[in-house]
């Protein structure tokens, strides 16, 4: 398909006259930080080209799913030779079984995996699964997670400790968030108080063991362990939602940096080497209840898409490469060092959390340890931020609730570059 060149004006102009809002996903509109997005033609290494040929050193890195950076070549390679055996089957494929067994060796609690087409459909999936195994209806989760659209996970929080789902979007019925209770993040109290009042009724606890989807906040020390000690006291299936942190904080995922250990795990961007997908899994005691082996009902046409069995194979293969994760570990500190340090000396009031690769900055004086006191920082002052950076060729994520994705491919290089626009925009907004 070839295009007459255009600006990323005209474009904008185009997708808004055939595509809701002009964008496939709200994120992308950029209507959190101002103004309208560019058009991305190409990308490589940790940058992006517009259709106008500006050049952009990324950080959003396609929502965490290119952790190798765009276009890298071993990846690129075996998706090719992939496609050139057929773009889908609808029979089992090798290529299935591969991954599936790199991901059951990476990370003990998955003992078996099914294979879905995005996060959102293994979270739903991994919840009817828990509903199915413990007979009860109700799903506690945190304040400030992000588990995909599904209509029972999209409440917000109240003022509560323990909150009742109420529906965050117009279209869902209340009646089918009544059995979601919320909690905020990094509470054991909050926890300890659901559990004690709605504990038999609790199918399962979903929690991203890093929140990453309201900024990200790492898991106060023992709060991980202290949900598992309570669920299993209780029954209650524990569920961690790694679509993002699985393979991006340590290669088996935030469960092997904590070393905690889930009943069910929900993964996806990075397994999928820059192609749709997602996957849920936990033992085989508890796979075997997944149709056909059992009676709980999961289906996908495109389930297992060959082309993406073989990308996300390719990309564990490098991710296994002794160093990895220690170079990104390093890159996403001295980046953290530099925006603190920049931050001070112009005195703007900034906090910076982060684990491996992923990062992200607040402005704000106070801590951030909940959805609350996320929401609390200056968002004002992020979008100013976000624009004066993107000014200076920086693309960072659209919106202040998202984290920075830091993949191999961004060096020391990159990391000045960086720095040198935050020091310049962090005094303009001084």
């Amino acid at each position: 398909m070839r295009f007459v060149k255009a600006t990323n004006d005209a474009c904008w102009r185009e997708a808004q006259r055939y595509l809701v809002g002009g964008v496939n996903s709200p994120v992308r509109s950029f209507r959190a930080v101002g103004g309208r997005p560019f058009f991305a033609d190409r990308g490589a290494g940790a940058y992006l080209w517009d259709v106008e040929g500006n050049r952009y050193l990324d950080y959003v890195c396609s929502w965490g799913a290119l952790i190798l950076g765009h276009r890298p070549p071993a990846v690129l390679k075996a998706a090719e030779e992939a496609l050139g055996r057929g773009t889908t089957f609808g029979t089992p494929t090798r290529w299935e079984t591969a991954l599936a067994k790199e991901v059951a060796q990476a990370v003990p609690s998955m003992e078996q995996v099914r294979f879905v087409s995005s996060g959102t459909e293994a979270v739903m999936s991994g919840i009817r699964l828990a509903r199915a195994a413990t007979g009860r209806r109700k799903i506690l989760k945190f304040d400030g997670a992000y588990h995909g659209h599904l209509d029972a996970l999209l409440t917000q929080a109240g003022s509560g400790m323990a909150t009742l789902g109420v529906p965050a979007s117009e279209g869902v019925p209340p009646h089918l968030t009544q059995d979601t209770i919320t909690v905020p993040f990094n509470d054991l109290k909050a926890v300890a108080q659901a559990i004690d009042r709605y504990g038999r009724e609790l199918a399962c606890v979903l929690a991203e063991p890093i929140l990453a989807n309201i900024g990200v906040i790492p898991p106060a020390p023992g709060f991980l362990r202290a949900l598992r000690r309570m669920t299993r006291q209780n029954r209650i299936l524990l569920i961690f939602d790694e679509v993002i942190t699985g393979f991006r904080v340590a290669y088996g995922g935030a469960q092997g940096l904590y070393q905690v250990r889930p009943d069910l795990t929900i993964l996806g961007k990075v397994i999928g080497g820059g192609f749709p997908i997602g996957a849920y899994g936990g033992s085989r005691r508890l796979m075997r209840l997944i149709a056909p082996s059992g009676p709980v009902y999961q289906a996908g046409t495109l389930a297992g898409h060959p082309v993406t069995m073989v990308a996300g194979w390719a990309t564990l293969q490098l991710l296994k490469r002794p160093g990895t994760y220690e170079r990104l570990e390093h890159r996403g500190r001295e980046l953290r060092r530099g925006l603190i340090r920049e931050g001070r000396r112009a005195r703007v009031p900034v906090k910076v959390h982060q684990v491996g690769g992923l990062l992200s900055l607040f402005f704000t004086e106070e801590e951030v340890r909940t959805g609350l006191e996320a929401r609390g920082a200056d968002s004002r002052r992020y979008a100013r931020y976000f624009r004066g950076m993107l000014d200076r060729g920086i693309y960072l994520p659209p919106s202040p609730f998202e984290g920075w994705f830091v993949s191999t491919a961004h060096g020391a290089r990159e990391l000045k570059e960086t720095l040198e626009a935050h020091e310049a925009v962090i005094e303009g907004i001084a």
